[in-house]
């Protein structure tokens, strides 16, 4: 099989969010420390992991190699705090508890580069949640869907029923925003549709 990009990610979701655009790639898994600054803003934070991620995927590969590797991250953001993937169940209850009746961001951000060039994006979406009641978290924690989601949830799983609205993009906050993405790509000679 031909395909025109690396993928620097483990992550189930965005390689069906790509694979759903027609796009041919090959996954690699670059290991990051994805320790925050104290003193990084979400927006630096989640563009800087995703920058590594895509860069770390590139070291991985045989010298010599044309094609482009795509990095990705995404977080949750309340009033500045940010929510990564909750490290149990205890945690991700407390995330749910927080987020419960609030709106808060999501922010995914996409570097592509290659030996001689690097661009990432920021895309943030907006999302409210209704009221969540205590017995509901505890009830959808016990699926383990939310222990491998930023912010514990999945919004196109099961905690899609916590969702009152969205603003921005819905692939970006389920992991990818494909329009950007596309776009992004498309700079690097990788085109969709064509």
């Amino acid at each position: 099989m031909s395909f025109s990009f690396y993928l620097a990610s483990g992550s189930p979701r965005r390689k069906e969010l790509l694979t759903q655009i027609g796009l041919q790639f090959k996954q690699i898994l670059p290991e990051v420390d994805e320790s925050r600054d104290g003193n990084e803003s979400p927006a630096l934070y989640v563009k800087r992991l995703a920058r590594l991620k895509a860069r770390e995927g590139l070291a991985l590969l045989a010298g010599g190699q044309s094609k482009p590797v795509l990095g990705a991250d995404t977080i949750v953001v309340l009033n500045d705090t940010v929510f990564g993937k909750p490290s149990d169940l205890d945690e991700a209850f407390t995330m749910l508890m927080a987020l419960s009746g609030q709106t808060h961001q999501v922010m995914t951000a996409v570097a592509v580069v290659s030996p001689d060039s690097e661009k990432v994006i920021c895309s943030c979406s907006t999302v409210l949640f209704r009221d969540i009641h205590p017995e509901e978290a505890r009830a959808y924690g016990q699926t383990g869907e939310p222990l491998d989601k930023a912010g514990a949830y999945a919004i196109q799983g099961a905690g899609a029923i916590f969702v009152e609205a969205i603003q921005g993009s819905y692939s970006g906050i389920v992991g990818l925003p494909l329009m950007e993405t596309a776009d992004l790509l498309g700079e690097f000679g990788v085109t969709v549709l064509t």
